[in-house]
C-alpha cells in the first residue's frame, strides 16, 4: 500500500491533532505530513514542531486563494483532517479535495451545528435543550458548515445534573477514542 499523507489543520489546543500524531506516528500506511494553523498563538504549532512535522501558517486571504491548494498539492498531501479548526473551509479547497477533508463534531450532527457551534458553545446548547444525549459527529466537509455527509457518531449520556465543563469532559474522550481511528478505516 502507498503511504497517504494527511494534513490536520488546527487552531487552538492541538488535543485532537496530538491524538491523531501519536496514533499514526509509527504507521506504515497513513502519515501526518503537514498541520496547517490559522493562529501564530496556536498550542498546536509547538506539538508539531516537537513531533518534527511541518508548519505551515496561514492568514485569511491565503485560505481563500488557490495559494492553499497549491501548498497542499506541493506536500502531498491525500486527506485533510479538521482537528478543532475553526474558520470555513474554502471553496477552492473543497473542490480540491471532495470527500477527502474529514471533521469531527462535538454533538450529534444536525443538532447544535452551523455556523458558531463550536466547543463550549454546543454543550451549553445540548444541556439548555435538555437532550438526553450527546456525542461527536465524524463526517466529510461540504460548503456549508456542519452539513457533510456523516460518516460515524458516538454516543454518551448526558446526566440530569450535566454541567458543560463535565459533557466537554465525556465528548473529549469520545474523540480521543474513535477519531483516529475512524481516520485510519476512511484512509485504508
Amino acid at each position: 500500500m502507498i503511504m497517504k499523507n494527511i494534513a490536520i489543520f488546527a487552531s487552538g489546543e492541538g488535543t485532537n491533532a496530538q491524538n491523531i500524531i501519536d496514533y499514526f506516528k509509527d504507521s506504515d500506511k497513513i502519515k501526518v505530513a503537514l498541520v496547517v494553523s490559522n493562529s501564530l498563538g496556536a498550542k498546536v504549532i509547538s506539538k508539531a514542531e516537537k513531533a518534527h512535522i511541518p508548519v505551515l501558517f496561514s492568514d485569511e486571504k491565503f485560505f481563500f486563494e488557490s495559494d492553499i491548494v497549491h501548498q497542499l498539492k506541493k506536500n502531498s498531501i491525500d486527506y485533510i483532517v479538521l482537528a478543532g479548526f475553526l474558520w470555513k473551509i474554502s471553496d477552492a479547497i473543497i473542490k480540491a479535495y471532495p470527500n477527502k477533508i474529514i471533521n469531527i463534531h462535538p454533538a450529534l450532527l444536525p443538532k447544535f451545528g452551523g455556523k458558531g457551534m463550536y466547543g463550549m458553545n454546543v454543550h451549553k446548547a445540548v444541556i439548555e435543550a435538555k437532550e438526553k444525549e450527546s456525542g461527536i459527529s465524524i463526517h466529510y466537509v461540504n460548503e456549508k458548515y456542519d452539513e457533510g455527509k456523516i460518516i460515524e457518531q458516538h454516543t454518551c449520556m448526558v446526566s440530569e445534573n450535566e454541567t458543560s465543563e463535565s459533557l466537554a469532559q465525556k465528548i473529549r474522550q469520545l474523540e480521543l477514542e474513535f477519531f483516529p481511528k475512524i481516520i485510519e478505516k476512511i484512509m485504508s
